[in-house]
């Protein structure tokens, strides 16, 4: 197998923390430059900007994009357009738009796109699938909370236009959601707190339906100060299925389940190797979409102030 260069465009807390481990146990990548205005990471090249990237480096043929949502799609474009293979973080871009006219853009270029879902890799996520493949699903119910200090800490571009407040985490459950359910949900009602000094969420709470008479709530917070609660319930004709911690665990019928996982990052970059290696592209719009349908029909209320 041949190892292809990626460089990481955005040395954040996600791409040190993941990605960056991610690609060092890779036999498909290997790291060879960085781009970051802040310093990048030790003993790797390292350029200002995506287009010093590009003109540098004609020898690296894929970019990870692990910086914010608003300055993605620029990123994205500039590389496609120079004929490297993109993966985005998520979301995949800021905008429904933004990400549909990636697609675009990669297929006439003829490269491989891939928009990351990376709870859609945790250990119970795929065994949950295949069991409700065939069962008639009645109810579910999504919590998803923790607490934002915690998990970014004076981070102030998530809490922009654009930035997506508490759909930065939520979206990894509509990103479950999506995967495990075995017909889709539409948003019917959303209601969206924002603290009185920020223009983004900081808790939203969902209600889907679908075309078979199931009924889902999602309850996102920030604001959980007692430990993170990742959990989704599924309740079937036939026993209930509970996904914890972010999908890594799953029980059915109270019965813990044996599940295997490679971890959710080390899997990302195996599939983005594979899209390369097949000339295809993986970009899934749904989970970005429920979240657009929420800041549309969402009704918006005030909150308590936050203060990092």
């Amino acid at each position: 197998m041949t190892t292809t260069p990626i460089a990481i465009v955005g040395v954040g807390k996600i791409a040190r923390d993941q990605h960056v481990p991610a690609i060092a146990d890779s036999s498909r990548f290997a790291l060879a430059a960085t781009v970051s205005g802040s310093g990048g990471i030790e003993g790797i090249e390292n350029h200002g900007d995506i287009d010093a990237l590009l003109a540098a480096r004609p020898d690296i043929s894929a970019v990870s994009l692990c910086m914010p949502p608003i300055p993605r799609f620029a990123a994205a474009r500039a590389a496609i357009r120079a004929g490297r293979h993109v993966m985005l973080e998520k979301p995949p871009g800021a905008s429904v738009a933004e990400v549909l006219t990636l697609e675009r853009l990669a297929r006439e270029a003829g490269v491989s796109l891939f928009a990351t879902w990376h709870s859609r890799h945790a250990a119970g996520v795929a065994p949950a699938r295949d069991w409700l493949r065939d069962r008639h699903v009645r109810r579910v119910r999504i919590d998803w909370k923790e607490d934002v200090r915690k998990w970014h800490p004076g981070q102030a571009w998530i809490w922009e236009p654009g930035g997506l407040g508490v759909f930065d985490p939520g979206i990894n459950a509509l990103s479950i959601m999506t995967e495990i359910l075995p017909a889709p949900v539409y948003l019917r009602k959303a209601t969206l707190s924002f603290p009185e000094n920020r223009a983004a969420p900081i808790a939203a709470d969902l209600s889907f339906a679908g075309s078979d008479e199931i009924d889902v709530e999602a309850a996102f917070d920030w604001r959980e100060e007692g430990g993170e609660i990742w959990q989704i319930e599924v309740s079937t004709d036939d026993g209930t299925l509970n996904l914890r911690e972010g999908g890594a665990t799953l029980r059915i019928d109270g019965v813990d389940q044996a599940v295997e996982g490679r971890g959710e990052y080390p899997a990302l970059y195996e599939r983005f190797g594979a899209l390369i290696e097949a000339a295809e592209s993986d970009l899934d719009p749904m989970p970005l979409i429920h979240v657009a349908d929420a800041f549309m029909l969402g009704r918006h209320v005030r909150v308590a102030p936050f203060h990092d």
